[in-house]
């Protein structure tokens, strides 16, 4: 894995915009219905912050991608559900997913307005309330007015922790930027947490799906 590490950070390092670019379209394809639920945009958010400490990317850049990402592509699918309205919750892809509809439905009728606040923090319906926010009718200035300083907390919370996780790792334990093992140490680590997370949610829907079913024949 640091085989494939050193050549990565050195190719950022060369190509900052490409660095940008991605983290850009993680964030956007992350609020994307469907895909965003595929696609691993904080994995890759938390992990490219590594190179901040180092000078291969600027904190203030990494910031406004991860930030525009996110509200391109909040925005784009809260006007789909506004303009489709309920009919694009029963239209493909969303109609392949119809417990996490669900659950966004759930979710944005029990929190409200503040929902698509909190969505922001909770995959998988992230990807999923802002066209459930459309489709179920919130006016566009609302939408905004909560999504907007959503993805302003949103943007720091997964890029600060690397950028101090990593600084740290240099302050106080003596490793060096140039040789980047303060940043494999955090980008291993975020890779793992992400796989683990991910076998776990896994496990816990099989085995709530399971469940249902059983009780569904019985």
């Amino acid at each position: 894995m640091t085989s494939f590490l050193d050549p990565l950070i050195s190719f950022v390092s060369a190509h900052a915009w490409l660095g940008y670019l991605i983290l850009f379209l993680a964030a956007l394809l992350e609020a994307v219905p469907v895909v965003g639920s595929v696609i691993p945009g904080s994995t890759i958010i938390l992990a490219l912050s590594a190179l901040v400490p180092g000078g291969e990317l600027e904190l203030q850049w990494v910031l406004l991608a991860a930030a525009l990402g996110a509200v391109l592509g909040d925005g784009s699918a809260y006007w789909i559900g506004h303009r489709r309205q309920r009919e694009i919750l029963n239209t493909w892809p969303l109609t392949n997913y119809p417990r996490v509809v669900a659950e966004s439905e759930s979710f944005f009728n029990r929190f409200g307005t503040w929902a698509v606040f909190f969505a922001r923090f909770v995959p998988p319906v992230r990807a999923f309330v802002p066209v459930t926010a459309g489709a179920l009718g919130m006016a566009p200035a609302k939408f905004y007015a909560v999504n907007i300083p959503a993805i302003l907390a949103w943007a720091p919370a997964h890029v600060l922790p690397g950028v101090l996780a990593v600084s740290a790792l240099h302050e106080y334990a003596g490793l060096h930027h140039h040789e980047h093992v303060g940043k494999h140490i955090w980008m291993l680590t975020v890779v793992g947490v992400a796989i683990v997370g991910g076998v776990a949610v896994w496990i816990y829907r099989r085995r709530n799906g399971g469940g249902a079913a059983e009780k569904t024949r019985g």
